[in-house]
């Protein structure tokens, strides 16, 4: 990492290949670290947090360490129970469908692919959303 919000490449290769495989995704640079989009609308966003730079983050989160997150959308249910779980979830203080992860050494990715199918869903048109296979 170079620079506030750099995420690692081996978290990016990991996240690439899942929010790219969806129909009229793009990846872009955003305010800070990376993000997803359908059309205008972000469904994933990474970065890299630290109490200097994204202090509302670090608040969020419970820590002052340099830590990489990700936020997505969720429906409303989903969201509640993620976030009651705690570690690594949590509820960003911005957007009611918006809940946040931690990425840490123990992330299950294949969760996190389901995560991030159902946030593209929640988002994208309901076509394309329809070509998507979700999981059971």
């Amino acid at each position: 990492m170079t620079a506030p919000g750099d995420v690692p490449p081996k978290i990016l290769d990991q996240l690439r290949p899942v929010c790219l495989g969806f129909p009229e995704t793009y990846e872009e640079p955003a305010w800070v670290g990376v993000r997803w989009r359908i059309r205008s609308r972000t469904f994933a966003h990474v970065l890299t947090v630290d109490a200097d730079h994204q202090m509302a983050y670090t608040r969020a989160i419970g820590t002052d360490d340099p830590v990489c997150v990700l936020t997505f959308r969720s429906p409303g249910d989903e969201l509640d129970g993620l976030v009651k779980s705690g570690h690594p979830f949590y509820k960003p203080g911005w957007g009611a469908d918006v809940v946040g992860m931690v990425l840490d050494d123990g992330v299950d990715w294949a969760e996190v692919a389901e995560l991030l199918t159902e946030s593209y869903c929640v988002l994208a048109p309901k076509k394309l959303a329809a070509k998507v296979d979700r999981p059971g």
